[in-house]
C-alpha cells in the first residue's frame, strides 16, 4: 500500500448531496466521476438511500457494494501496475469515513475489505500467485472476506485452532469460524490458520482461498443489534487449494505490521463516519428548532457543542494516527516496536469510545425526535451500530494485552517530541 498524505475527513458536505456538489477536503468543488473523493461520495450517496432498508432487514448492502465496484473503489489500494490506482491509507480512510456518513454496514465492509486487501498487497509482492490474483481482482473488483475468529478464541486473532494440513503442493483447511462477516456474499476468504499440525497455535499463516475453493455450513445466524448489514455468521469452512496461496511471511508478523494497524484506522474512520452523520442530524434538528422560536437555540443546543467538540477530538485523533502509520510503513522495525503498537492498539480504543460518546450527544441534542425510529432525526440507527466499536476485538481484551506495554513505558519528559 503505497503512502500518501492527503487532507482527511471534511465533515461540513452532506453525504447525500449531488456528486457534482461534493466537497472535497481542501474546499473544492468536485465533478469528476474519476476523482476519488466524487467516486466515494456518489457511492456514499447510495449506501444512505438503502441504509435503513438493510437495517431493517439485517441484508447485506447490495446496492452499496455494487456501487462500490462500479465505482471501482473495492481495488483502489492496488499498486497501478497491478490495475490499482495505488491509493495510500488515507485514502483508503477517506473512504470509509464517506461510506460511513451513509452506511455504517457498507463502511464496516469496506474497512474490512481493504484491511486484507492491505495484507496481500503489501505482503504478496514476492508471490506470484498473489500477483495474479491482485490483478484479478482490479479487473474483475473482488471482495475480500475476513475469517480470523474461530470456536471459542473469540477476538483473539493471534491464535489458531485450526491447522493448514499438506499433501504435496496441495493444502487443505477445515475451521470453525464462529464469524465471517458477509462470507456468503464474498469473492474470496483471507483467513488465519496454524502453519501446520504440530505447530504452536500462535504460529500462523495467512491464506487467500477463492470462491471455488471452499465451502461455507452455516452454523450461526446474525440477528445483531446493529451493523446489521454486515451479515456476520458462522460457518464451518472447509478449503483446499495450492500452497501458493499462502503468504510467504508469518502472520505474526503480518499482524504487526499491517493488520493491526490498517484495521483500526479503517475502523476508526468508519465509526468516525458515523459519528459525523449523527452530529449532522443533531446539527439540523437545532437548526430547525431555532428557526421555528424565532432565532433562539433550544437548551439541548449545548449537547451539540460537546457531540461537535468530540467528533473534532476524533478526527484529530484518527488523522494523527494516520500520519503515523504513513511515517513508519516501510520500516519493519517501528511498526513491531512497543510504543507503535500499543498507539495503534489504543487508537481503537480511544476512537470507539469518542464514536459512541459523539452519537449519544447527538442523539441528546435531537431528543425524543433523535430516540424515534420514524423521523427524519432519528439517530436509534447510528447509536446502534456504533455500540458495536468497542465491541469488536473487545477493548477489555485490548486494555488488558496493553497493560504489559504501560508498565514498560513512563511518562512522557516533554509535552511535544
Amino acid at each position: 500500500m503505497n503512502v500518501r498524505t492527503v487532507p482527511v475527513f471534511e465533515v461540513e458536505s452532506d453525504p447525500q448531496a449531488a456528486p457534482a456538489q461534493a466537497v472535497a477536503a481542501n474546499g473544492r468543488r468536485v465533478g469528476s466521476a474519476g476523482d476519488l473523493s466524487a467516486r466515494a461520495a456518489m457511492v456514499s450517496a447510495v449506501a444512505a438511500l438503502h441504509a435503513a432498508a438493510v437495517d431493517s432487514a439485517s441484508r447485506f448492502p447490495d446496492e452499496a457494494i455494487g456501487a462500490a465496484r462500479a465505482g471501482r473503489l473495492l481495488s483502489i489500494a492496488v499498486p497501478r501496475e497491478l490495475g490499482g490506482e495505488g491509493a495510500g491509507i488515507a485514502e483508503v480512510a477517506n473512504v470509509c469515513y464517506t461510506l460511513g456518513r451513509g452506511c455504517a454496514s457498507a463502511a464496516m465492509i469496506y474497512a474490512m475489505h481493504q484491511t486484507k486487501l492491505a495484507c496481500l498487497v503489501r505482503h504478496g509482492r514476492e508471490s506470484v500467485w498473489h500477483q495474479l490474483f491482485l490483478r484479478r481482482l482490479c479487473k474483475e473488483q473482488l471482495l475480500l472476506a475476513s475469517s480470523t475468529t474461530e470456536g471459542q478464541n473469540g477476538g483473539d486473532v493471534r491464535n489458531s485452532a485450526a491447522a493448514i494440513e499438506r499433501d504435496g503442493s496441495r493444502i487443505s483447511l477445515e475451521r470453525l469460524a464462529t464469524v465471517i462477516s458477509y462470507g456468503r456474499q464474498a469473492d474470496a476468504v483471507v483467513t488465519t490458520a496454524r502453519r501446520s499440525a504440530d505447530a504452536a497455535s500462535s504460529d500462523q499463516v495467512l491464506v487467500t482461498f477463492l470462491r471455488e475453493d471452499y465451502t461455507l455450513e452455516p452454523v450461526l445466524g446474525w440477528d445483531a443489534f446493529g451493523m446489521r448489514g454486515t451479515c456476520s455468521e458462522g460457518f464451518k469452512l472447509r478449503a483446499a487449494a495450492t500452497e501458493q496461496q499462502i503468504l510467504p511471511l508469518g502472520y505474526d508478523k503480518i499482524h504487526a505490521r499491517t493488520t493491526m494497524p490498517v484495521a483500526h484506522l479503517a475502523w476508526s474512520s468508519a465509526w468516525a463516519g458515523i459519528a459525523a452523520a449523527a452530529v449532522e442530524r443533531a446539527r439540523a434538528f437545532v437548526r430547525q428548532a431555532a428557526q421555528r422560536s424565532g432565532g433562539a437555540l433550544p437548551p439541548a443546543a449545548a449537547h451539540l457543542t460537546r457531540a461537535t467538540a468530540t467528533l473534532r477530538t476524533l478526527r484529530s485523533l484518527v488523522a494523527a494516527s494516520l500520519r503515523r502509520f504513513e511515517a513508519a510503513a516501510d520500516d519493519a522495525a517501528a511498526l513491531e516496536s512497543i510504543e507503535f503498537q500499543s498507539g495503534m492498539n489504543l487508537l481503537k480504543v480511544n476512537a470507539s469510545e469518542l464514536a459512541v460518546a459523539t452519537v449519544m450527544s447527538a442523539m441528546q441534542t435531537c431528543g425524543l425526535a433523535g430516540y424515534r425510529n420514524d423521523g427524519e432525526f432519528s439517530i436509534g440507527r447510528h447509536l446502534r451500530d456504533v455500540l458495536s466499536s468497542p465491541i469488536m476485538i473487545s477493548n477489555d481484551r485490548i486494555l488488558a494485552n496493553s497493560a504489559t506495554a504501560a508498565l514498560l513505558s513512563g511518562a512522557p519528559d516533554a509535552l511535544i517530541d
